[in-house]
């Protein structure tokens, strides 16, 4: 099923960087910003979260949290995170459920070869839990202040 805007944004209880855990249904009453990005440590995906960590502040000033999602373990978040002096929370989902659920999980193509991984997506989602504004195949450059202009008009 593919979501939409105006859907029931999935649940999702996963491990996040520095040892927590977050659940959707935690953040209820506030904007959320899910972004969903293939791989720790890759140049697309270094650029976006140092965009996204960079309006951290603009984001809170308009009650929206940022969680960065990827199939990369708890310790990859770490390493990442500290690399890049993120102040971001990232979540991990090794097993590929909530990115599948949110339909990211995808058939690729670079040089020729076919393979299965993770479509740069993001997803705002209101206070109450549904889908306000989805963002497929991101382009990087622009896109963390697209996603905020969205989130303080919503």
């Amino acid at each position: 099923m593919q979501i939409t805007a105006g859907s029931k944004a999935p649940a999702f209880d996963l491990p996040t960087s520095g040892g927590g855990r977050l659940a959707l249904d935690t953040l209820r009453g506030r904007k959320v910003v899910l972004y969903f990005y293939p791989k720790d440590d890759t140049e697309g995906c270094t650029k976006e979260a140092i965009d996204f960590n960079h309006l951290k502040s603009a984001f809170a000033a308009a009650d929206t949290d940022v969680i960065g999602l990827s199939a990369d373990d708890i310790a990859s978040h770490d390493r990442f995170r500290k690399k890049h002096k993120l102040d971001l929370t990232l979540a991990s989902d090794p097993a590929k459920e909530i990115i599948e659920a949110y339909g990211v999980w995808v058939e690729k193509q670079m040089f020729g070869r076919k393979y299965m991984g993770i479509e740069r997506a993001t997803f705002l989602i209101d206070r109450d839990g549904r889908i306000a504004k989805i963002w497929r195949k991101v382009k990087v450059p622009g896109h963390a202040e697209e996603v905020l202009a969205a989130a303080q008009a919503l």
